[in-house]
């Protein structure tokens, strides 16, 4: 590849990464900001979690046509300036209602991941799209290694408010770098062709037509579903089972360290252990073995009463969805013609974002059931996925032998 396409590989990632760091901070104590300051139930704390999701949920196709009618820049610039004010607005917040309505912006305008992965795939090759994509996945790995510990630490020396407005100056730190060392990634023949391109409709009637985009849709949304509910109650559960009676301050680091456990997995996986995957086995072959992999994770979690047992699956989880996540993303882009990349990514995104609702919707109810409910739950969801990667497997092109399934 060319030098502008490492330039602007590198830059994208860049940007990726300094934003996951921020928003992995908040991770560990959002909930329990909520919860010992605002005096919050834990049944109300997963849906103020949510609303950003249910934000995304309508934004994220919206956003990513616009990407392709008029380009990424613009979108990417909006939407990171959305994020630089949500952080603020959370920091200074007084009452639980600024918690909601920073969120929904931060939702309205999120689209920093998906207009950023519609950027690689724009400057990548179609057959190198689901290890480029596994950049981006080993670029939360690594914004997750360091992002959840150092706003653990933050919180437990200076306060619960402090981290926030250190993730706001370094999701503004994104925005200068987009600014100055990022190009737009679409020439401006190819804006108007997507303007005016009509052949292949994104509403939900042409969706369902599309039953390959179907398929992929719902191994998304069984597997995105059991995440939500485990992501939403993973603090809440690390203060009340693992770290039970220990001091709020090593609550705070623990789980911070836990959360770093799956991000330093999420980033070895996506820069060592998947590109060799690929050249062996199929993406069908390896979105199947990741969710059988996080079925097996959430039911550890469900189980576990110590620190030892907790870390094992802070290590599985992230290795199934490692393996798993960036092949089904790839897979979406090649549903639909090229002129609908950005397109097809926002309505993945807004699948993504309609199961973390549902999964951080019930995440607290099932909280307050029993700590160890969401596990079990997030655990039988993803046999639900199990039939529709079937599917996936079987309708994949050339599965009707072995060596379909391993390549070399």
């Amino acid at each position: 590849m060319t030098s502008n396409f490492d330039r602007r590989l590198i830059t994208i990632l860049a940007i990726v990464f300094v934003n996951m760091v921020g928003a992995a901070m908040i991770l560990p104590i959002l909930p329990l900001y909520a919860l010992g300051t605002f005096n919050l139930p834990e049944a109300l704390i997963t849906p103020i979690i949510s609303s950003f999701f249910v934000a995304q949920l309508f934004a994220g196709p919206v956003l990513g046509r616009l990407s392709d009618r008029y380009g990424r820049l613009p979108v990417l610039i909006v939407s990171q300036f959305g994020t630089v004010a949500s952080f603020v607005m959370i920091g200074l917040a007084n009452t639980a209602w600024l918690l909601l309505v920073a969120r929904v912006i931060d939702g309205i305008t999120g689209g920093n991941i998906i207009v950023a992965q519609a950027y690689m795939t724009d400057v990548t090759p179609r057959e190198k799209r689901t290890q480029t994509l596994g950049y981006i996945f080993a670029i939360f790995g690594l914004g997750f290694i360091i992002g959840p510990a150092l706003g653990g630490e933050l919180s437990a020396r200076f306060g619960p408010r402090v981290p926030f407005f250190i993730a706001a100056g370094l999701a503004g730190l994104t925005l200068l770098l987009t600014v100055l060392f990022l190009d737009e990634s679409l020439t401006p023949e190819q804006k108007q062709s997507n303007r005016v391109y009509r052949s292949t409709s994104l509403a939900p009637r042409q969706v369902l037509r599309n039953r390959a985009l179907v398929r992929i849709l719902l191994v998304t949304f069984f597997g995105q579903f059991g995440l939500g509910i485990v992501q939403s109650t993973f603090a809440l559960w690390g203060n009340a089972v693992i770290y039970a009676g220990e001091p709020e301050a090593v609550v705070l680091r623990s789980i911070g360290l836990l959360l770093a456990t799956i991000g330093l997995t999420q980033f070895l996986v996506q820069s060592t252990l998947l590109p060799r995957l690929l050249k062996r086995i199929s993406e069908p072959v390896l979105v199947f073995s990741g969710n059988l992999v996080r079925i097996a994770a959430s039911a550890l979690f469900a189980v576990a009463r110590a620190p030892g047992v907790a870390f094992t699956g802070s290590v599985l989880l992230p290795l199934g969805l490692g393996v798993m996540m960036p092949p089904l993303q790839s897979m979406a882009t090649h549903t639909v013609e090229d002129e609908l990349r950005g397109g097809v990514l926002g309505v993945y995104q807004s699948v993504v974002s309609l199961a973390i609702i549902a999964g951080t919707g019930i995440g607290g109810t099932l909280f307050t059931i029993s700590p160890s409910a969401p596990f079990w739950v997030a655990a039988a969801v993803g046999l639900l996925a199990v039939p529709p990667t079937v599917a996936v497997l079987r309708n994949a092109p050339g599965t009707g032998s072995k060596e379909a399934l391993v390549r070399g």
